[in-house]
């Protein structure tokens, strides 16, 4: 989960918080589960892990948490209990697992954090890297020949303009904030990553100049529509304060449009055993029977059995 997190790769944590015996899983196993759909740890055997990976895969893409609760069929026949449970993110499914245990997994997302890159060495640029750090982003601080000590509070240091070590995504938000100090190279710079929101801190007249200046230079009102003048508005006053209103323009901005990571979960991964409803992974399916041109997916020789 580390690496997820210092790489920005999205995960999903399932941990097991109630079973009922028998069951190869106990209250506190947890497995962590990739958009590949790959699992690493135990959150039980065959009767449960196919469902907590498809489980896993769709609270990624709906970005969500959800709890599961794996019954045996015969319970869930006696409590009623099948498909969506009583509450919004509770599924109940029955399973003809011969163990007859039952188990209650809790499925959480966990989606990168957002990444605000700062260009520039002024009070107002440490002052967005202090902030972005303490209201729940991933801060690149960029500026020629900066030194990790120069940015104390950042996550990640860029010494020059490239940004590929930073990898902007569609969650990437940059504030140049270079105070007129190569303005135009920065932005040129952000704007190479077109799923990235761009604002500039700068007066209406800097702005001004600075777009006409990246005109010349090439680049098309298009693509120059995409920067935000003046970051925060033209009411803060002093550099903290300038910081605060560029910072919180951005949150707004980025509530207010509900931006997440997209994340594509792998498809035609699991198909749907017809007796017992559990999913069953495709690739990796023993048990297959061919009927009318359509090829059935089991769970277990027991279904393909009961099925005919």
């Amino acid at each position: 989960m580390a690496e997820c997190a210092a790489a920005g790769t999205p995960c999903v944590l399932a941990t097991v918080v109630a079973c009922e015996p028998p069951a190869s899983a106990r209250p506190g196993d947890k497995a962590v589960i990739t958009a590949d759909g790959r699992l690493r740890g135990w959150i039980g055997g065959s009767c449960s892990e196919p469902l907590v990976r498809r489980e896993a895969l769709k609270a990624l893409t709906e970005g969500t948490p959800r709890l599961v609760r794996i019954v045996a069929d015969t319970a869930a026949a006696a409590a009623g209990a099948t498909g969506v449970g009583h509450h919004p993110g509770e599924l109940t499914l029955a399973t003809s697992c011969p163990s007859g245990g039952t188990l209650e997994i809790f499925i959480e997302p966990r989606l990168p954090k957002p990444l605000l890159i700062v260009f520039g060495a002024s009070p107002a640029a440490h002052t967005l890297v202090a902030l972005g750090s303490l209201t729940g982003f991933r801060t690149c601080a960029v500026h020629p020949a900066a030194r990790p000590e120069h940015f104390a509070g950042a996550d990640l240091v860029l010494s020059g303009l490239d940004l590929a070590a930073a990898a902007p995504g569609l969650d990437t938000w940059v504030v140049v904030a270079t105070m007129g100090h190569y303005d135009e190279d920065a932005l040129e710079a952000a704007l190479a990553y077109p799923g990235v929101d761009v604002a500039l801190v700068a007066s209406g007249r800097r702005a001004a100049a600075v777009l006409q200046a990246l005109r010349r230079r090439g680049l098309h009102d298009a693509v120059l529509a995409r920067v935000r003048t003046p970051a925060g508005g033209t009411h803060a006053r002093t550099q903290e304060e300038i910081a605060l209103a560029a910072l919180a323009e951005v949150v707004a901005l980025r509530r207010r449009g509900g931006s997440r990571p997209e994340v594509t979960a792998p498809e035609a991964v699991f198909a749907t055993d017809p007796v017992c409803g559990m999913p069953v992974e495709v690739a990796a399916a023993r048990y297959r029977l061919d009927r009318n041109g359509e090829t059935l997916y089991f769970c277990s020789e027991d279904c393909r059995e009961q099925f005919g």
